[in-house]
């Protein structure tokens, strides 16, 4: 569920509420009785570390891109060229 920060409009008063997003959005301040609005805050969330490209999981990929190597041909026959 996700956290909303409100503000009351005539005092400023502040709060968090864990909402659904069918919830109603609270629109009267608990200390004064005056209007809230919702608060878009910065986000919280972030990407770091690895794991989050194709090349950060798999072994093969990594020792491929470490050695620099080329991968090897298959070993398997043509049969256009044996006729």
């Amino acid at each position: 569920m996700p956290i909303y920060e409100y503000e009351c409009t005539r005092c400023g008063h502040r709060i968090e509420v864990m909402q659904k997003f069918s919830d109603p959005p609270i629109e009267e301040c608990e200390k004064c009785h005056g209007k809230m609005r919702k608060i878009i805050s910065q986000c919280t969330f972030h990407l770091k570390g690895t794991g989050w490209y194709v090349t950060d999981y798999g072994t093969k990929a990594k020792q491929k891109k470490n050695d620099g190597s080329k991968p090897k041909e298959s070993k398997k026959k043509d049969k256009s060229s044996e006729d």
